[in-house]
């Protein structure tokens, strides 16, 4: 039958090991493949030839690896790029020795990317070996679905800290301003979902241009009105020239993106500096929305691990590559969620960004329509029944650390 290989990349979720285990399990209940071959290190560590096996981990642990936070095979940010042949035939190098066909890759924008180029490569060039994706990203910026697993459990925790650090920020009396940043470096999806706490007086997303002025003015209206002003900013807010308002713009990730944070506290600067509130307090969610496994949302973890499954179920066909496994779009917002799995090619899934939808933003940085909270909150529903030891949730340790 052959062995499948799958491996992890960019940035972790909540939930990026529930989608791992799903491909577990489901060669456990129905072996297609002999062995299931994890990657360490993503494509990096494929390439070096680090693999663990992962054929017969144990129910326990597989329960436990859902809701472990982080990339348990490790993650990495290389760039295969198209054109590097050296990199591909290492790869099927790496894969004919350990008798691999099938390589399942979880991770964003940049690794479906990955799956297209390889795909492409291998029909080129007659290989046989084939090339699935399985989507992940707290910035829900993939098309076409209608959300990625991950976003979902990122905005629980960001609604979660929005209203308790309202409530906090809300029991003084003193005038200062709270800006909450949050992830998102071209959509605004992530710092959207705040506003489904109700908690949020003022908004920026990347896909509105920064106008300062009339910003401050909003900020000072709010202070007037109701001598206090909750903001939440994506760390990707800019100004219309591009210009990020975050501090750290100059590095890059490895893939020519800007490496962002600091948007808040440019803001509460901004906002001290002209006189509105004497101070501000910043908030800023980063790592610990992508990492809080305890906030996990039950629907995410759920679809994380069903899409998991389904990308091993669908890879018996001889014919599946190149594709990817993804959660229908919604027809109706009015509906009760019911979601729904497609596979589509990962040229549809690679190298787009959906930014929030602009009809969705309401003018003025006063949040978003009522359409908008329609959609994000069947999303954060529900808490899946966690393992705990020693007071906190029990996690694998890392196969990339064994």
């Amino acid at each position: 039958m052959g062995n499948c290989l799958v491996a992890q990349s960019g940035g972790p979720t909540a939930v990026i090991n529930a989608s791992l285990a799903g491909v577990i399990r489901a060669n456990q209940l129905n072996p297609v493949y002999d062995r299931v071959l994890g990657g360490l290190n993503g494509i990096e560590g494929v390439l070096e030839g680090r693999l663990y096996d992962l054929t017969e981990l144990p129910a326990r642990e597989l329960e436990i690896l859902k809701q472990t936070p982080s990339s348990a095979l490790g993650t990495c940010r290389y760039k295969l790029k198209r054109g590097n042949d050296a990199d591909y035939r290492r790869l099927v190098e790496v894969m004919d020795a350990h008798e691999v066909d099938v390589m399942f890759y979880i991770g964003g924008n940049d690794s479906m990317d990955t799956v297209d180029a390889l795909s492409e490569w291998a029909a080129a060039t007659g290989c046989a070996k084939r090339f699935v994706g399985i989507p992940k990203t707290v910035d829900n910026d993939l098309v076409p679905v209608d959300h990625c697993p991950g976003f979902p459990s990122a905005a629980k925790l960001a609604c979660q800290v929005t209203h308790a650090t309202r409530l906090d920020y809300d029991a003084y009396t003193r005038p200062e301003v709270f800006v909450l940043e949050t992830m998102g470096r071209d959509a605004g999806w992530l710092a959207a979902s705040c506003c489904a706490s109700g908690d949020v007086d003022l908004l920026l997303l990347p896909e509105v241009p920064f106008e300062r002025e009339a910003f401050l003015a909003q900020v000072q209206r709010t202070m007037d009105e109701t001598g206090s002003c909750y903001i939440v900013v994506s760390e990707g807010a800019r100004y219309a020239d591009g210009t990020y308002l975050s501090a750290g713009e100059a590095a890059n990730d490895g893939f020519a993106h800007a490496v962002l944070g600091g948007a808040a506290l440019t803001l509460k600067q901004m906002i001290v500096d002209a006189g509105i509130a004497p101070r501000g307090v910043v908030q800023d969610l980063s790592r610990a929305a992508r990492s809080s496994n305890f906030a996990q949302s039950l629907v995410d973890m759920t679809e994380a691990y069903e899409l998991g499954l389904s990308a091993h179920m669908r890879s018996a066909d001889p014919a599946f590559t190149g594709m990817v496994v993804g959660v229908a779009p919604r027809v109706d917002l009015d509906a009760p969620y019911d979601a729904r799995f497609f596979a589509g090619p990962a040229s549809a899934f690679a190298n787009y960004v959906r930014p929030f939808p602009a009809e969705w933003i309401l003018p003025d940085y006063q949040g978003v329509a009522d359409e908008a909270l329609r959609y994000f909150r069947p999303l954060i529903e529900g808490e899946p029944k966690l393992v705990y030891e020693g007071g906190i949730p029990a996690t694998v340790v890392p196969f990339s650390r064994r």
